[in-house]
């Protein structure tokens, strides 16, 4: 009953003084609704990284070869200069990585260029991204063609110049007629199209559709990157169990094939998804640390203001404290009374902090890239952060109220 009745006049209080109340609960609400929205954009950018990312960027079970990491973070300028005299990757090193591999395996090269498309009417699609690949990339990164063919072996290993169009770039330039058959220029160079991908959505706001395909060997390529070079080189193992292991071979017989020294460094970079992925691990490791403190910071000011709320509460309600105590209520009646108020207080600036925390990463991901999850869990975690905050915020005013006089306390004017 005291409970119920504690719970009662918190709201009353709060209907009564709407103002003062909506200044104790705005710390509360501030911090619970910072908790919510980080902590989903950040929950959904792992996740969203960690599978879709990496699938769509790496592959599964996949290695990259590289000139250079794929997140540079470099500190000083020589490491720059050091990454800028690597030579390039070749055919001929990544022919060298699949004759070494003692694991069933599909190496493939891809070198990725933007550049303008035109179809036969002169309609231009400007921005696309070229990328020229061997055949083995269309299994590792997943493209499937959804009408026509992919190129054959024979047209990649002759550099035949053919065409492989995303979706979006197929709506650009031929709107609902079929491409097939069609000659597209690339950079000057007329390509068929021989086939449409499968529509791939978007990555980070990013269209994932907005790709053409050409054999790695095409004449495009002479203006992707140097004779004979190519932008990287993907090895992916059939069985997940081996991807270390392969990871070993790759480098070894690139080195070998480089002809490098023991003592001497890697001049490329070998990574899995895995090790890519391990900076933006620790940028999200780094936010949930220092999540708590500056949510903390809000709660604190939240439960200074709800104790000085509290105070002023308790002393208009002097007479109202005196009777009680009058009439037979004890020192823990009151204290639990005024506790009762004080959490649940707080704990409406809680649930409301979580309703507009929900409400705000709904907009971040309905109207930016931002991949946002609310997490029920941290919806829990909320709520009690606030009726904790209540808790403690109110616990020197219920001592305060209940430390008074009964007499002196019915005397109060």
């Amino acid at each position: 009953m005291h409970f119920l009745e504690g719970v009662r006049l918190a709201f009353h209080q709060i209907r009564q003084e709407k103002l003062k109340s909506s200044f104790s609960l705005l710390g509360v609400v501030i911090g619970v609704m910072f908790l919510v929205v980080v902590v989903s954009v950040v929950e959904g950018m792992d996740r969203y990284i960690s599978e879709d990312f990496a699938q769509q960027v790496f592959g599964m079970n996949t290695i990259q070869v590289q000139r250079t990491p794929s997140v540079q973070v470099a500190t000083q300028e020589s490491q720059w200069r050091e990454w800028e005299r690597r030579p390039r990757l070749t055919h001929e090193e990544a022919d060298a990585i699949r004759n070494a591999l003692s694991m069933p395996a599909r190496v493939g090269v891809e070198t990725r260029l933007q550049a303008e498309l035109r179809s036969p009417d002169g309609i231009a699609a400007e921005g696309i991204q070229v990328t020229a690949i061997s055949e083995e990339i269309l299994e590792i990164r997943t493209f499937r063609v959804q009408e026509g063919r992919p190129f054959s072996t024979q047209e990649a290993a002759r550099g035949v110049p053919v065409v492989i169009l995303g979706s979006s770039v197929t709506e650009a330039l031929f709107g609902d007629r079929s491409p097939l058959g069609e000659r597209v220029r690339i950079r000057g160079f007329p390509f068929r199209v021989v086939g449409v991908l499968e529509e791939q959505g978007t990555l980070l706001g990013i269209s994932m559709d907005n790709v053409a395909l050409v054999p790695a060997r095409s004449p495009v390529t002479r203006f992707l990157t140097y004779p004979r070079a190519v932008g990287n080189i993907a090895v992916q193992t059939l069985d997940p169990g081996n991807v270390r292991a392969a990871q070993a071979e790759t480098e070894i017989a690139l080195r070998l094939a480089r002809g490098l020294r023991p003592t001497e460094p890697n001049n490329f970079e070998v990574e899995t998804s895995d090790d890519a992925l391990a900076f933006w691990d620790r940028i999200a490791t780094i936010l949930f640390l220092a999540l708590p403190g500056l949510v903390g910071i809000s709660l604190v000011v939240g439960g200074i203001v709800i104790m000085n709320i509290m105070l002023m509460s308790v002393m208009e309600r002097t007479r109202e404290i005196g009777v009680r105590m009058a009439i037979g209520a004890r020192r823990r009646d009151i204290v639990s009374q005024f506790l009762v108020e004080s959490a649940t207080l707080s704990g409406v600036g809680a649930v409301i902090g979580v309703g507009i925390g929900i409400g705000l990463t709904w907009m971040v991901r309905s109207f930016t890239p931002l991949p946002a999850a609310v997490a029920p869990h941290w919806i829990g975690l909320g709520v009690a952060l606030g009726l904790i905050v209540g808790i403690v915020a109110g616990v020197y005013p219920a001592l305060q109220a209940s430390r008074m006089d009964p007499v002196e306390a019915l005397r109060y004017e």
